[in-house]
């Protein structure tokens, strides 16, 4: 199996769990559990997940500085991406949110043209292109007004989640060119980690779901969440980031807007809209024109 297509399989299935925390977050918050209580509870958990597999690890050889870099990363874009996922999905649907939230590439684009001088091909080009008229298609789409109370706010908040994230993979794409993914994932998840706790003392912790009777379904919920989409879902996208370009990695992206909308609309989260078919069929076309412009410069 080359590189590509390791890398490729990794961000797949990655994508799809986080496409599933879509849908898992609105069906939490914040009847269940608090914005802020729920990021750093899976914070917490991802930061003891990736030390403990440190046991299995081969003996750590990073650089202090390098060290330092991923504890501000991790307290900065992952927490600050965290924070504005789970604050901006009580506000708007979860397609909306992930629509907005997949403009990703688009922001990635942009940095690895001004900061990092990576190379503009046509079929990049035209993938973002087609990646962003899906976005714009999709956001032309009439949301399930009672999921949405600020739907305008909502997206807003998740727009700005993408310029959290695309800074976290423009900057662990470089540094996983001397670190490891697993001491990667441990000082960034510490660093978004202790942000999150000095964020706690200044906010309540609340959790209704571990105190009320009727709260199987979402604690089963939240195990999910705790597993695939923070465990296991950021132990596979360093692989992906690893081996393949920034750009193609953001488009990836996609995979998670399709995968909430379909669950969205099975779970009557949302509605179908004509739009949200031309939507996905533009970001599945983009997805496709820039995977194989990378294929041909990936080994």
């Amino acid at each position: 199996m080359n590189n590509f297509v390791k890398g490729s399989l990794a961000l797949v299935v990655s994508r799809i769990t986080a496409g599933l925390n879509v849908n898992c977050t609105k069906f939490l918050l914040p009847l269940w559990i608090a914005p802020m209580s729920f990021v750093t509870l899976r914070l917490l958990f991802g930061t003891a997940f990736f030390w403990l597999l440190a046991i299995f690890d081969k003996p750590d050889t990073s650089a202090t500085r390098d060290k330092v870099k991923l504890l501000l990363l991790g307290a900065v874009a992952v927490f600050g991406y965290m924070s504005l996922y789970a604050v901006g999905m009580s506000y708007t649907t979860p397609v909306n949110f992930a629509i907005f939230n997949a403009t990703q590439p688009i922001w990635v684009f942009l940095f690895s043209i001004f900061i990092r001088n990576e190379k503009v091909t046509t079929g990049k080009v035209c993938g973002i292109m087609l990646g962003f008229a899906g976005v714009v298609a999709a956001s032309l789409a009439s949301p399930v007004q009672h999921l949405a109370p600020n739907r305008f706010l909502g997206n807003t908040i998740a727009l700005v989640s993408s310029l959290f994230y695309s800074v976290y993979l423009i900057n662990s794409s470089a540094l996983l060119r001397r670190v490891s993914n697993l001491v990667m994932l441990r000082y960034t998840f510490t660093g978004a980690t202790i942000s999150a706790l000095v964020f706690t003392l200044f906010t309540d912790f609340s959790a209704p779901m571990f105190s009320t009777h009727s709260n199987h379904a979402a604690i089963l919920v939240f195990i999910f969440v705790l597993i695939f989409p923070t465990a296991i879902s950021y132990l596979l996208a360093p692989i992906g980031i690893k081996y393949l370009k920034t750009t193609l990695v953001a488009i990836y992206g996609y995979v998670s807007l399709v995968v909430a909308t379909v669950v969205s609309l099975l779970l009557g989260q949302d509605r179908f809209d004509v739009m949200l078919l031309a939507a996905m069929l533009l970001i599945c076309a983009g997805i496709y024109l820039v995977s194989m412009a990378e294929r041909k410069t990936t080994v």
